[in-house]
């Protein structure tokens, strides 16, 4: 493997995380309906577990209210019973047509408790782009004979700028959701 080589693959790694990160902050409930709190949940469907979006038609009627229409009828309860199980304090209304999610505002005791869950996530995603500049610098060691001093130093200092990049963007996304947390 090659310095640039070893680079690109942290870089991608770091990347991973980013997107990582703006999945998790996309789940998290903020006061408004979004498909994102509910498309990933799984669904016991005819033996098998399948993702909600994977089933039905998921839509946003108004900024508080999330509809799920499932493709089969039959499946309103089992959707129902999903939801329910998560644990995510959301309380689904079966109509027998469709199932609404009324999306409460939120208190200020759940913000607070909503900005501890985006401060956690924050610090994973560092730990995870640590990880991967730690990777990258053992692949680097293990090549230490085969480059020179100075393309050693500076594939270091390369990466670490990168890294800085990196960590940078996650304070950005982080900030950005607090402050869409805390916002009344």
């Amino acid at each position: 493997m090659t310095v640039d080589e070893i680079i690109q693959n942290a870089l991608r790694e770091c990347e991973k995380v980013i997107v990582h990160l703006k999945d998790e902050f996309a789940r998290l409930q903020v006061g408004r309906a979004s498909s994102a709190l509910v498309e990933h949940i799984h669904v016991e469907v005819y033996s098998v577990s399948q993702p909600l979006k994977a089933i039905s038609t998921i839509s946003i009627p108004d900024p508080r209210t999330i509809q799920i229409q499932p493709w089969d009828k039959n499946l309103l309860k089992e959707i129902e019973k999903a939801i329910v199980g998560i644990g995510t304090g959301l309380n689904p209304v079966n109509d027998g047509v469709c199932v609404r999610i009324n999306i409460p505002p939120l208190t200020e005791e759940r913000r607070k408790e909503l900005t501890k869950h985006v401060k956690k996530l924050e610090e994973e995603a560092r730990i995870g782009v640590r990880n991967a500049r730690h990777e990258a610098l053992n692949s680097l060691k293990q090549i230490k004979d085969e480059i020179t001093e100075d393309d050693s130093y500076g594939a270091d200092k390369n990466l670490q700028a990168k890294v800085d990049d990196f960590n940078k963007r996650i304070d950005e996304l982080s900030e950005l959701k607090e402050k869409d947390v805390m916002t009344v």
